[in-house]
């Protein structure tokens, strides 16, 4: 691969020079698979003809991994890749043929948006307002983007309006670039500090995933795409495996602490639970308290939305609730289980959650649970407590099966609070007011452990740790390709 070392501002690092257009096609396409169309193509200003090849905008038709796929590459060669008339009009046939040929979609991206002056008057606005395709395509086939390099305006409005993002370090993405920034509001900022992968992980959760290379950047794309079938007509792609013995579950408990109080990386319970190597996170990043991604069970896809006890105790905020919000859609529109695993202390309440709509969110979230058609499994491993115990799924919320493991608790707020809130001037008038507590604190002990549910078939079954793989298991063998199966026109993230 050809690379040219060029200076940064520190001087001493070094990067490769970014790929070409036709090059990132053929990093992702299967060898000899890319069909181009529109090479004759050009800008349809008077004398741009021989400046414009192919008005700025490589696609046509690839194959990834043996399925047919449509692409499309910006040419930053081109006028900075941004987009006349021509270039829109290419756009918009990829767009819709992917559509009606029920094919997905991957965007190449980096470019600087609507080109001047093709989009100046009236009339040259007009026609270049937001195209349909972007609106209304309803997640009827997966559009997979990764940001190569700057690029705002359309290549932004492409990326948070698809089913997976992943942006280069280095690169920035925004509504507007920061000349036109500069023009506009006298703010000087970097590309990358406006709106960088950084920024996008941190704050806006509009970013998947976040790559130090282009190749990284188009490998998990691809990574991305073998979990998704290629329309909502089909299934999810199926995978031959054969688990280790440490995919067996025997290891599950060991994993996880009896001291409710002590964290522990629940990414370490998943790979337990799930086949060998088949995890794949989805916004690691963004909403830490809450993880979600695709994994495989027994070969088959699904999805996975856990507690994480190492960031806030597994306390969702406003981001868990949107990341909760956003893979609960995505894996309701193209047919793929979702594995719950709770170790929650309930939602994280603060003033600060308030002013950011912490109850929209958590209703949104229910919403999303309640419109999803999918197969759902949820299981309580060490604590669910309040809200937080409906919006992982518990009873009534329309899971398939809901179980736990012995130890846990479930309750509507954790004893230690609930002691103190209910008992406190029993305990504080006390003779002994630490033994009182202990008393109170041993009662709601037992009021929180999965027993009484169990016993009024609220729970469905109470299962040993070891267990945990093989239940899963069972039901998702008998929901496969059985499951009902409904277009749901769901909204991208916000």
């Amino acid at each position: 691969m050809k690379t040219n070392e060029i200076q940064t501002n520190s001087s001493t690092e070094q990067k490769p020079m970014e790929l070409t257009a036709h090059e990132r096609i053929h990093l992702l396409a299967d060898d000899g698979s890319f069909l181009e169309l529109g090479k004759s193509a050009h800008s349809s200003v008077p004398g741009m003809e021989e400046r414009t090849p192919a008005d700025g905008l490589i696609g046509g038709l690839v194959r990834v991994d043996g399925r047919e796929a449509v692409v499309q590459a910006m040419d930053v060669s081109v006028l900075s890749g941004t987009e006349g008339e021509v270039h829109l009009r290419k756009s918009e046939y990829f767009h819709q043929y992917a559509k009606k040929r029920k094919l997905p979609l991957f965007n190449l991206c980096e470019g600087g948006g609507l080109r001047m002056p093709d989009g100046m008057g009236s009339d040259g606005i007009s026609d270049k307002l937001f195209p349909n395709c972007l609106l209304d395509h309803s997640r009827e086939t997966p559009i997979l983007t990764a940001i190569l390099g700057d690029s705002f305006g359309g290549p932004t409005w492409m990326a948070v309006t698809s089913d997976f993002v992943t942006q280069v370090r280095g690169t920035g993405m925004a509504v507007a670039g920061p000349r036109m920034l500069e023009m506009a509001s006298g703010e000087e900022i970097t590309a990358e500090e406006l709106g960088g992968p950084d920024m996008h992980a941190a704050y806006t959760g509009q970013i998947d995933h976040v790559a130090d290379t282009e190749e990284e950047a188009i490998t998990a794309m691809k990574r991305f795409f073998s979990y998704l079938p290629s329309s909502y007509e089909d299934t999810p792609p199926f995978k031959v495996s054969v688990p280790s013995p440490s995919s067996s579950g025997e290891n599950a408990e060991r994993v996880v602490p009896s001291n409710m109080r002590r964290p522990y990386d629940m990414n370490k319970l998943i790979r337990e639970i799930v086949d060998p190597e088949s995890f794949m996170a989805f916004r690691p990043f963004y909403g830490k308290a809450l993880l979600t991604g695709f994994a495989r069970m027994d070969g088959r896809v699904t999805g996975v939305v856990a507690s994480q006890p190492l960031h806030m105790a597994g306390a969702p905020g406003p981001e868990e609730c949107d990341k909760a919000v956003d893979f609960i859609c995505l894996c309701d529109s193209y047919h793929i289980p979702l594995i719950f695993l709770h170790d929650t202390p309930g939602f994280r309440i603060s003033s600060q959650a308030e002013k950011r709509k912490m109850p929209s969110k958590i209703m949104n979230w229910n919403t999303a649970l309640a419109k999803s058609t999918v197969p759902k499994y949820s299981i309580v491993i060490r604590k669910s407590i309040g809200a937080a115990y409906g919006n992982m799924s518990g009873p009534g919320m329309g899971a398939d099966v809901v179980a736990a493991w012995p130890e846990a608790e479930i309750n509507f707020t954790g004893p230690d609070v609930g002691v103190n809130v209910v008992y406190g001037r029993q305990i504080k008038q006390a003779d002994n007011p630490s033994e009182a507590r202990a008393t109170y604190l041993e009662q709601w002990s037992f009021d929180s452990s999965p027993a009484k549910a169990a016993g009024k078939f609220m729970v469905q079954e109470i299962i040993e740790p070891e267990q945990t793989r093989d239940f899963l298991l069972r039901f998702l063998r008998t929901a496969s390709d059985k499951s009902e199966r409904r277009l749901v026109d769901w909204p991208m993230s916000t």
